[in-house]
């Protein structure tokens, strides 16, 4: 198999894809490509039908979809989802609804490891998301996390997409309490979350339109905002 994926400072989509080929255990190649930093890379058209990453290459198969790798990988190991199927109804109905939705939390608070920032006043629907967020992680826990310490109790296909979350808690000082905080910093701890943050924070190259202190220059300098850490 092979994998492309973007810069892993920024690229949540790309963390989420690599997680889910880790976790089924097969191996695989890597490959590193540049994102464009607004939209597709027409560059990466050669490799991936929707100029996306990450995108998975496993013999004749093309998967260019984050969700889809996971659900093609899951497909040959049944581990990957928790083996309750109502545990694997209600992470599936999670990872879904990280793949659709919570639009503020993606605009606002981009990706971006190597930063420590924070950026409050939030706004509204930025604040419902991180409610909406912390709820379900609370409650996942409560409902399914009580024979370990992630979402569904063993480390999922939940949580790899969740994993960008915790960065993003991390670098815009979102510190919740209770369960959702202890899961947090379990995701942050797991060792395929360390590697991945080791090698994003080796990475030099700078996407302006990703970092935060580009985004938030004009907040930060009317001093709505401030650096942390």
């Amino acid at each position: 198999m092979r994998v492309y994926i973007g810069n892993r400072n920024y690229s949540s989509w790309s963390l989420r894809g690599w997680l889910a080929v880790k976790l089924s255990g097969e191996p695989f190649e890597e490959v590193q490509v540049e994102l464009a930093g607004t939209g597709p890379n027409p560059a990466n058209t050669a490799f991936s039908p929707s100029g996306l990453v990450p995108c998975l290459h496993d013999g004749d198969a093309v998967v260019w979809d984050s969700l889809a790798i996971a659900e093609h990988l899951a497909e040959r190991h049944p581990g990957m989802w928790p083996t309750d199927p109502a545990a694997r109804a209600w992470a599936r109905s999670i990872a879904a609804e990280m793949h659709s939705g919570f639009s503020a939390l993606r605009s606002e608070m981009a990706m971006c490891i190597r930063e420590r920032v924070d950026v409050r006043p939030w706004s509204a629907p930025l604040a419902a998301d991180i409610v909406r967020i912390t709820g379900l992680f609370d409650e996942t826990r409560r409902r399914f996390g009580a024979s370990g310490a992630y979402l569904c109790g063993s480390f999922s296909i939940a949580d790899c997409f969740y994993a960008p979350v915790a960065f993003r808690f991390r670098t815009y000082a979102v510190t919740p309490s209770g369960s959702a905080g202890a899961y947090v910093e379990a995701l942050l701890a797991h060792p395929l979350l360390r590697e991945w943050e080791a090698a994003a924070l080796a990475e030099t190259a700078i996407i302006e339109a990703d970092e935060p202190r580009v985004i938030y220059r004009d907040k930060l300098a009317r001093g709505g905002g401030a650096p942390h850490g």
